[in-house]
């Protein structure tokens, strides 16, 4: 859990952290995760991210922070976890005692108390059950978003109501990780923003409401367990008086709705209509804004956050960091300034040699292993020369970048064709 404050010149004026594993080890996380026995299900327990605010705040407060000059607060979430409250938690959450921390005044609060999580796969028969009730994969991705993925929430919730019927219904509340977040500040029920909620396989993002065929699917009564979608910049309303009683913040503190953690990267790098980020992570994680998309069955299209009128796709890329890593080993003794030079002296276009890289089974698309063609469009066997193997690598990704990214919608300019 990060925090960060910033001035009205946007100076970052303190931040800190709280690491789940080790300043929390009662909670015995690993990767602030469980990862169950079917290796499948992985769920954060509730109160360690409740805890963890607490802790935070404290630290804050130890260190002289003056919270009464906080004149409003947002946050972004890990997208597609989900938290359930139970029946009855709304009164406990209004009413906390600001003599007490936060997590001992909603220790009974969920009816869930690990929380699935975007780790989680374990739901393949609900995204199938999903797909076929709406009408096939392409129509689900054509209302929502996306096609039926396994972590996302809708497919979670009816997991749980499957499994455990009696748990659904004690559920009055469902959040996601960043409205659940922002319940804590609010000391009410937070609404879902329109970018987290697309990322549920229940929001027609055209509309901006509540798909009633994909909630009939997921679960009964569940509109009403989700409450209103809203957009991303809404103000929700005041700080809960908690916090003013505890820490001295101003009653005057507004608290903004908190969106998903991809959404806040769009929005934190001030992305503009047609512009392009890629986060070259462990998995490589490509961003952009658009006017027009056009949802396929592979990549997202979120509600923006800047913008509710327009919209930003996502594209998920497994073999990253990792694999860019492998090749620097095999061709440039394991180092970077090798690794650059070797690229430096190809041309680009490579002469025609062109590789696909996945170590792992890929997610965009659904490939496993090495590929490597020549010029003439022959598959070549056996290993590319090292120099040759690192441009092929390197553009190789880059196009799959760029051709997923048109397929969702992204037009490339004829001045982008220029420069």
């Amino acid at each position: 859990l990060k925090v960060i404050a910033i001035d009205e010149h946007l100076r970052v004026i303190y931040e800190d952290n709280v690491h789940f594993d080790e300043d929390l080890p009662e909670f015995k996380t690993q990767g602030g995760v469980y990862i169950h026995s079917d290796r499948l299900t992985v769920t954060s327990p509730v109160l360690m991210w409740v805890k963890a605010l607490d802790m935070i705040l404290e630290k804050m407060k130890s260190s002289g922070f003056n919270f009464s000059q906080v004149r409003a607060l947002s946050g972004a979430g890990q997208q597609h976890g989900s938290v359930y409250w139970k029946k009855g938690s709304i009164q406990i959450l209004k009413n906390a005692s600001s003599e007490l921390p936060l997590h001992q005044s909603l220790k009974a609060c969920f009816s869930v108390s690990n929380s699935p999580i975007w780790m989680d796969s374990s739901t393949a028969s609900q995204c199938s059950a999903l797909e076929k009730a709406v009408g096939g994969a392409q129509h689900l991705a054509s209302v929502t978003g996306s096609r039926a993925y396994e972590r996302f929430t809708g497919n979670q919730i009816a997991k749980i109501y499957s499994q455990n019927p009696e748990v659904y219904m004690q559920t009055e509340r469902i959040s996601l990780v960043s409205s659940f977040a922002a319940s804590l500040f609010l000391g009410a029920y937070a609404p879902i923003d329109y970018s987290d909620g697309s990322g549920m396989n229940l929001l027609q993002i055209w509309e901006k409401v509540w798909s009633v065929s994909c909630l009939d699917a997921c679960a009964p009564g569940l509109e009403e367990k989700l409450g209103c979608p809203v957009p991303s910049h809404s103000v929700l309303g005041p700080i809960s008086p908690y916090y003013s009683q505890r820490y001295g913040f101003s009653p005057d503190c507004k608290i903004v709705a908190f969106t998903g953690d991809n959404p806040a990267s769009l929005a934190g790098m001030s992305l503009q209509e047609g512009d392009i980020a890629i986060s070259l992570g462990t998995s490589d994680t490509l961003f952009l804004w658009i006017q027009e998309p056009t949802p396929a069955l592979e990549g997202h299209i979120l509600c923006n956050p800047v913008d509710s009128q327009t919209y930003m796709a996502l594209l998920c890329f497994k073999n990253g960091s990792l694999m860019r890593e492998r090749i620097r080993d095999d061709c440039a003794s394991g180092s970077w300034d090798e690794f650059s030079k070797a690229l430096s002296s190809t041309v680009a276009g490579n002469n025609g040699n062109l590789g696909f890289y996945f170590d792992v089974m890929e997610i965009t698309p659904e490939a496993v292993g090495i590929h490597r063609f020549n010029r003439d469009n022959q598959k070549v066997v056996s290993d590319f020369p090292k120099e040759v193997e690192i441009r092929a690598l390197i553009e190789g990704q880059f196009m799959a970048k760029r051709i997923h990214a048109e397929k969702l919608g992204y037009k490339v300019s004829k001045y982008d064709e220029k420069a």
